[in-house]
């Protein structure tokens, strides 16, 4: 079945002073500008490389200000000495003060003269002590007396009295303290004389 539109089209009229053909192209847009990739890219690049730059600075920032200052290590004999200080608390427990005491001699004796004491015997220990010049013979008596009274109460159970135990501290503080590196003697400069005046 057909029907019939008889619908009329009026055409706009176009304003007064412009032709119909100007009225026409008003319609189409202007071109379109394609936009620059390459300026896109460098901006974000560019600010993916301030925010990396500011991350960095950030951090380094963060490093320096934390950072803790390094401290120089304490010399053995003043390490040697602050163990034998702590060791006294252990004083009513004579095996495991022994064993705080000859343990800070042996690790002393180490770290000042490259003796291998801590993983050695007495007796071992003991032999290898003979052929160094490093310390005296009093020193050498003196050490080996102090280390086979230790290897009594350590290994034979030997229960020694309260004075006995503070001798054998005495004992160790006082090697420590022959065998420290002693300060050298302030050196005094003497003057120049001058020059005679001509």
């Amino acid at each position: 079945m057909k029907t019939n539109s008889s619908a009329l089209i009026v055409p706009a009229e176009a304003p007064a002073g412009t032709n119909v053909v100007e009225a026409a192209l008003r319609d189409i847009k202007p071109p379109v500008d394609v936009p620059d990739y390459w300026f896109w890219l460098w901006l974000a690049l560019g600010i993916l490389a301030a925010i990396l730059a500011g991350y960095l600075l950030w951090k380094f920032w963060l490093n320096k200000k934390f950072r803790p200052v390094p401290v120089a290590p304490l010399p053995p004999h003043v390490r040697a000495k602050r163990r034998l200080r702590e060791a006294l608390a252990h004083l009513p427990e004579p095996e495991k003060f022994t064993v705080l005491v000859s343990g800070t001699i042996r690790i002393y004796l180490e770290e000042r003269f490259d003796f291998h004491a801590p993983e050695r015997t007495t007796e071992e220990f003991l032999h290898e002590l003979q052929a160094t010049d490093r310390l005296t013979e009093d020193q050498k008596k003196s050490l080996g007396a102090f280390l086979e009274r230790c290897d009594l109460i350590k290994f034979a159970r030997y229960e020694p009295t309260q004075m006995e135990l503070e001798d054998l501290h005495n004992s160790a503080m006082r090697l420590v303290e022959e065998t420290e590196p002693k300060p050298l003697p302030p050196t005094v400069s003497t003057p120049t004389p001058a020059a005679p005046a001509k």
